[in-house]
Formats: C-alpha cells, sequence, structure tokens
C-alpha cells in the first residue's frame, strides 16, 4: 500500500462554484496508483466542497440560488459578522454542505459518475485563495 499527499490551490472569483476536477485528477494521475481511495479536504470554514453536475450550468446556478434563499446577506440575522455581512452566511453554508470528500480510485482513474464534477464551493464576495489538502491511499 502506497500513500501520497499534497495540496491543491485554488482561486476563487468571489461566490459560486469553482470546478476542481482537472486540477485534482492531474494530481491524483503523476500518483500512478490503480486502486485506492482519495480524501480531498478544504482547509477554510467559508467555503466548502461538492461533487455537484458539471454539464448543465443551470443546475449550478440554481444550487447557488438557493443557497442565498436559506442563508442571505443580512446582518440583522446574524450577531457574528466580524468580517463583513457576507461573513455568517459563508459559515452557515459552509456547516450546510461538506469541506471533505472521499472518492474510490478504480482503474487509475477517480469513480466520479459520468456527469460528475469536484467543486469548490466559495461562500465569500471577495476572491479568495483556498487551499485543498489531497491524500491518496493506494496500490
Amino acid at each position: 500500500m502506497r500513500q501520497a499527499a499534497g495540496q491543491v490551490e485554488v482561486e476563487s472569483r468571489g461566490k459560486g462554484l469553482v470546478d476542481v476536477s482537472r486540477r485534482v485528477e492531474e494530481w491524483v494521475a503523476g500518483h500512478r496508483m490503480a486502486q485506492g481511495l482519495l480524501t480531498i479536504f478544504c482547509r477554510h470554514t467559508s467555503c466548502s466542497l461538492l461533487i455537484q453536475e458539471n454539464a448543465a450550468p443551470a443546475a449550478r446556478r440554481d444550487l447557488e440560488a438557493y443557497f442565498e434563499r436559506i442563508a442571505p446577506e443580512d446582518p440583522e440575522r446574524y450577531e457574528h459578522g466580524d468580517e463583513g455581512p457576507d461573513d455568517m452566511p459563508a459559515h452557515l453554508r459552509a456547516a450546510l454542505t461538506q469541506v471533505q470528500l472521499s472518492i474510490p480510485l478504480m482503474g487509475g482513474r477517480l469513480a466520479l459518475g459520468t456527469w460528475q464534477g469536484i467543486y469548490l464551493f466559495e461562500h465569500r464576495r471577495a476572491p479568495h485563495r483556498r487551499t485543498l489538502a489531497l491524500h491518496l491511499i493506494g496500490e
């Protein structure tokens, strides 16, 4: 059994989904393992990770709009706002999604479905540099 660990830096442009599939797949391919498990961990509290529809942009827009409705920017609703009115809604959105993904590696490739992509879900308005920690175990 072998292991590899590393990280991928992701630049967001503000709120929304950033497809990181290709960057993660390239990192995995560089380790030349056939079978195993990839863990991706987002090292932040105001963004998250999703496996989501990768073909229809409307599906991603609907997802983003849904989170705007359930965790809106409204300073009157929240006590915490140290970094501005998008601070607490970003934490809520991250809490409702996930900061870690586990994806099987089969035949040297991530076992994603035909219409699945790996996304960083940025919950803050301003662009950010985000770090994803990657750990691959396999053979």
